[in-house]
């Protein structure tokens, strides 16, 4: 017998399914029974021009059932420029005061279409930190602390940022300025614990590095108050760990002091419990005060006295830098903020 081969057809494999188009404004403007160009008013949240509240909801909705998102690259060419705003991580530790103001700037700033970005430059630093930032073509460069130098504005404004902020004790050629008086807010605290009787004051000096440029003048400020007058100003170094405040704590009787104002709420907590666990008594053998009137320090047994920050706000600053980009060839505005008010509570 032969044998017989027998062949067997393939099954075609399934067809791939086609790739969905991306959908455009067109799309949207169809769904919406609107204009391209309302749409673009609408997403882009321009408010030069007047749209109803009902039409405004018919292409947000439209845009969501269609899966559309502004293309921000494209936008960037019409306009001329980009709406990225460049906001450097910070490299050291951020307090929950510093932490709420940026969210509250963030918010603002995306009511105004800008989008924010948080750019990591670990180990650069000032002019060169300044490039790595150029390369992402941001329109504003927001900048806390001190390190950016007048050619590092310069490199960012040759990128194409039409605003430059900086946020610091002191203004740089060339950037807007927000400048924080941090002296203030050692010069109220050591006011306040001199009007409390008190005449051997401590002050906290984070010894992470970065905070220099805030700790410092907290210092010097303690340190102009209290000159000429009869008390004394001893120099605390203080890492933010229970063990550094521990041993603080150990040495006090020997370093005799009856007030203490700590850098801020964080490290007057931290030093308060540390001196409990020593059995001294606040404020009975030593007074102490914060800085940044954070919630937590209320709920503390005794409550904290605190320096109260009146920091800029973050609709405020967004404006600003609205401003600028709108007007990239106006002069750089220089505004002094960080109000300090004390509030005394029963650690003081």
């Amino acid at each position: 017998m032969r044998d017989v081969m027998v062949q067997i057809p393939k099954t075609p494999a399934p067809a791939s399914p086609a790739p969905r188009s991306v959908p455009t404004s067109a799309d949207v403007a169809r769904l919406a029974g609107v204009s391209r160009a309302t749409v673009s008013y609408v997403l882009n949240n321009t408010s030069a021009v007047r749209i109803s509240e009902p039409t405004r909801r018919r292409v947000h909705e439209a845009a969501k059932e269609l899966g559309y998102v502004p293309h921000a690259a494209a936008r960037s060419l019409r306009a001329g420029h980009s709406r990225l705003v460049l906001m450097p991580a910070p490299t050291i530790p951020v307090g929950q005061l510093y932490g709420q103001f940026i969210n509250e700037l963030q918010w603002a700033l995306s009511r105004l279409d800008y989008t924010v970005v948080q750019h990591g430059s670990v180990g650069l630093h000032g002019d060169e930190a300044a490039r790595a930032w150029a390369e992402l073509r941001p329109v504003a460069v927001l900048v806390p602390g001190a390190g950016l130098g007048p050619k590092g504005v310069a490199v960012l404004k040759r990128s194409g940022a039409r605003a430059v902020v900086t946020l610091g004790p002191e203004s740089v050629e060339g950037a807007h300025a927000l400048l924080m008086d941090h002296e203030a807010v050692g010069h109220r605290a050591g006011t306040h614990l001199y009007e409390r009787g008190r005449r051997r004051i401590g002050v906290v000096v984070p010894e992470e590095a970065g905070l220099e440029a805030f700790s410092l003048p907290r210092l010097e400020g303690v340190r102009n108050a209290l000159r000429g007058t009869d008390a004394t100003v001893t120099h605390l170094p203080l890492a933010h760990t229970e063990e550094a405040g521990a041993r603080l704590a150990a040495r006090w009787h020997d370093l005799d002091l009856d007030a203490v104002f700590a850098y801020n709420d964080e490290y007057a907590m931290l030093l308060m419990r540390a001196l409990q666990d020593q059995g001294i008594d606040v404020p009975g053998e030593t007074a102490l005060i914060g800085a940044d009137d954070l919630m937590l320090g209320r709920l503390l047994r005794p409550r904290l006295s605190t320096v109260h920050l009146e920091l800029p706000s973050g609709r405020d600053l967004a404006e600003l830098v609205d401003r600028a980009v709108r007007n990239p060839g106006s002069v750089p505005e220089t505004h002094k903020v960080l109000g300090a008010t004390v509030v005394h509570r029963e650690s003081s």
